[in-house]
Order: structure tokens, then sequence, then C-alpha cells
């Protein structure tokens, strides 16, 4: 699974992208997120506010609760606002 980080999600995991092979155990983009946290102080810090972070799973906005199972592509990138 291709995993992409943008904006300072990118900045402190120090990845842009990563290619990974999941634990069988890891359903959905929560249970993702405590996995990637476990990873280490910097993914820790990326993902301490898991609530702010947006996600999508193949291209579509998804929640914590999200299902990933045969997801190809999940990206992380921070709350976006315009002007």
């Amino acid at each position: 699974m291709k995993l992409l980080y943008f904006a300072w999600i990118r900045e402190r995991t120090g990845h842009a992208e990563e290619e990974i092979d999941l634990p069988g155990d890891i359903e959905t983009v929560g249970d993702l997120v405590g996995w990637l946290k476990s990873r280490g102080e910097h993914y820790a810090h990326a993902f301490e506010n898991e609530a702010i972070v947006r996600v999508a799973v193949d291209k579509t906005h998804a929640r914590l609760d999200q299902p990933i199972d045969g997801a190809s592509e999940i990206a992380f990138f921070p709350p976006m606002t315009g002007g």
C-alpha cells in the first residue's frame, strides 16, 4: 500500500510517500493511524492530534472508521482553507 504525506505531516514524518506492508490486524484508517504512531516519535508527532488530520483513501475523503481493505493509496494532509 502506498502512503502519501502532505504539508506539515510530510515534514514531521520525514517522508513524502512510502510503500508499506500492513500488519493483518489493520482494518480501518484509525487502526492505520494508531499503527503509524507506534512507529516512532516522528510519526507520533505527525499524528498527535489525529482529529485534525484529513485522510483520502484511493483519492476519496475518508473518516477514521473507513475500512481500508483493498485500498492501494492512502493520503494524509492537514485541514485546508481557501481564500
